[in-house]
């Protein structure tokens, strides 16, 4: 049996950066996410305005970001933060229910939206997942935001919507197409790729394509297109989480 390199990326810790204005929080947060063998807290901000600064000088994988903050909030933070070439990922962690919210972080590169009621095991597995390209959504905000999502709007923005999105997916080869259909409905790459009898590399390829083609930062905003399309309309399928 070859034993791992040094540099084997399984091995490497996930860098997390924690942004919340409330002191109580940060302390429960790393210590429940310090305790955790495979993640690695590099630093804390208590503000949006903080999170450049940081990201440049720590190099964090994930950024755990609050929405409601006193001089930057969480939303406006992530927006500028994923403009940014190599940007980390941002798991959006709040309070409450907000589904504009949820849905603007989402459109701005968010790759996970939790609650802080969230059990200390699934905010970890959210940083674990999110770090590993795969999106989290908490399920109390998952049918809610696909509503919304697909929410009928003024001039019939739900049916101009839809066909946007239809004639994006038309662009996609038929693999592309199945791959994106997948990621709609929360598969991992490792589900993809036993669904579709391909290679894990492979499907990893098909979904950069995707991403690449529609200017998209994540997986989530994947399953949106998908959802926008009507693609999973036959089996009321919506995101894993």
């Amino acid at each position: 049996m070859t034993a791992p390199t040094p540099m084997d990326p399984v091995a490497q810790p996930v860098r997390l950066l924690i942004v919340d204005d409330d002191p109580l929080v940060r302390a429960g947060l790393a210590l429940m996410l310090g305790g955790a063998d495979d993640i690695d807290i590099v630093g804390e901000a208590a503000d949006g305005s903080e999170v450049a600064d940081l990201v440049d000088r720590l190099r964090p994988d994930v950024v755990l970001m609050d929405i409601r903050m006193p001089t930057m909030d969480g939303l406006t933070a992530t927006e500028a933060l994923r403009t940014r070439p190599d940007a980390p990922e941002v798991i959006v962690l709040t309070t409450f229910h907000a589904d504009e919210q949820v849905l603007r972080a989402i459109r701005a590169g968010a790759a996970g939206f939790v609650l802080k009621d969230t059990s200390p095991a699934q905010i970890v597995d959210s940083v674990r997942r999110v770090a590993a390209g795969d999106p989290v959504l908490s399920p109390a905000v998952t049918r809610r935001l696909m509503a919304r999502a697909a929410g009928t709007g003024p001039g019939g923005g739900r049916v101009d919507r839809a066909d946007r999105a239809r004639r994006r997916i038309a662009t996609l080869a038929d693999r592309e197409r199945e791959v994106a259909i997948a990621v709609g409905r929360g598969r991992s790459n490792a589900e993809i790729a036993a669904a579709l009898y391909l290679s894990v590399a492979t499907v990893k390829t098909q979904v950069s394509r995707i991403l690449a083609r529609f200017d998209f930062n994540n997986r989530v905003q994947i399953a949106l297109l998908v959802h926008d399309a009507g693609l999973l309309d036959d089996d009321g399928a919506g995101l894993a989480t």
